[in-house]
Formats: C-alpha cells, structure tokens, sequence
C-alpha cells in the first residue's frame, strides 16, 4: 500500500479499465488459442525460441500487429490477410466459450464510488457483450473506449485521452488498470497514474518489472486489494 502523505498531487475523480485480462479473465484462453493456431503456422522456431515466449510481451496488442512483430523478429514473410482473420476468429470463438470475470473485479468495482469507464483494444460490441453475460455492464454506464469508436488502439494513448475528454476531466485525474505493457505504455503516455495487475491466469515471471518499466506506479496481484489501493490515492491532495 502506498503512503498517500508522502504525496501530492492531483486529486483522482474517475476510473478506467482495461478490458482482457482485468474484468475478464480472458487473456490465459487467447495466449493458449494462439499457441494452438499459430504452431502449426511456425514449425521449427530457433534454439531457444519459444511460441510462448514470442507471444506473452506481446498480449494487449490488437490480433494484426501482433502477428506481424512476431513473423518480423523471426524474419519471415508475413502471413496472408485472410489466415490472420482465420486465426482472429478462432481466438475470438475460443474466449467466447470460455468466457469469465476475473476473479473478485465485480466487487471491488462496486466497492469503488468513481465514475468508470472502459478503453479496450477489442471492439466495442464485444465489450459490451462480455460485460454483460458477466454482469458487470451497469458499472460502466455504457461508456466504452475501444479502437473502432475512437480510431487509435493501444500503445497509442488515444483511448485513454478520448475517455478523459468524454469525462470532462484532465487526464491526470483518472486511475487506470492494466495488465499488459501495451495498456500501460498507452495509459502513461496520456498523462494517467496506472495500476498494474498481475493476478490474471495468463500472467508470466516477471510481469511486475515490465509493468513497472512500461509506467505502472503501482501494482497489484489481488481484486480484493484495490479499493483499499485506490481509496488511498484519492486522499491525495493538491500540492
């Protein structure tokens, strides 16, 4: 837990969240979806190349750049349009029948008297539909930031500033959770205090460095943590 008197600094007055990975535990299905869809697509990697490895620091990129930075490092000529969308529909059908609420996030949202806001690389009407068969949905007021409603996705901090703007607030003054480099470059690019999450299945050794590294000011492994956390950053006060 932080130590709120040691610090000053703008009072916080709204939350936003990431999607994958903090409200639905969704992130473990998609890395193993893509292990399943893309080994057959890579076959011999080399020496201590791992799929796996590949995969994890690139979690909360949008399906396209992902695939693409990987066949980039490793050299090798893009896969065509239509066996990325193949793979897209696959990990997308995988998540949907798998679908579940990270553990505790209902709650300690409900716990958390902010207005909230979500801003995820998936679309929109996914969104809604996985915060809905979760019952989450009225949380969030229908105040969704994702790439096809603001057209700008994650690292870019476009989401992030379009949330804070629809707020009416700066962006110093909103929270926002994360749990992948992605979403933190993004969020500390738009001036926001980040916490970073590292209770979710898919999360690997040494996330919390990378988290921290990417701009995370601090990070949490438990739901049940984070009122607590965030009722102690906002008695932060106005230097």
């Amino acid at each position: 837990m932080p130590d709120t008197a040691a610090h000053t600094g703008p009072r916080f007055t709204h939350l936003i969240s990431d999607c994958d990975g903090v409200l639905i535990d969704s992130e473990a299905v998609a890395l193993q979806a893509l292990l399943d869809l893309l080994a057959p697509q890579l076959p011999g990697l080399p020496e201590g190349v791992t799929l796996q490895g590949l995969i994890e620091p690139r979690l909360g990129l949008r399906l396209v750049p992902l695939i693409h930075d990987i066949y980039a490092e490793l050299g090798l000529p893009q896969l065509p349009e239509e066996e990325v969308l193949a793979i897209g529909h696959g990990v997308n059908v995988r998540c949907d029948e798998q679908l579940s609420a990270v553990p505790g996030v209902a709650q300690a949202l409900a716990a958390i008297d902010l207005p909230k806001a979500v801003a995820s690389n998936s679309v929109s009407e996914r969104v809604h539909a996985a915060l809905t068969r979760t019952g989450m949905v009225d949380l969030f007021g229908g105040r969704y930031f994702t790439p096809d409603l603001v057209g700008h996705a994650k690292p870019h901090p476009g989401l992030y500033l379009a949330a804070a703007a629809a707020f009416g607030v700066p962006p110093g003054q909103c929270l926002v959770l994360e749990d992948s480099v992605t979403g933190v470059t993004a969020a500390a690019a738009a001036g926001m205090t980040v916490l970073g999450f590292i209770g979710g299945g898919h999360i690997a050794a040494g996330q919390e460095a990378r988290l921290k590294a990417a701009g995370a000011s601090y990070v949490f492994s438990e739901m049940a943590s984070l009122p607590a956390l965030v009722a102690s950053l906002m008695q932060r006060t106005t230097a």
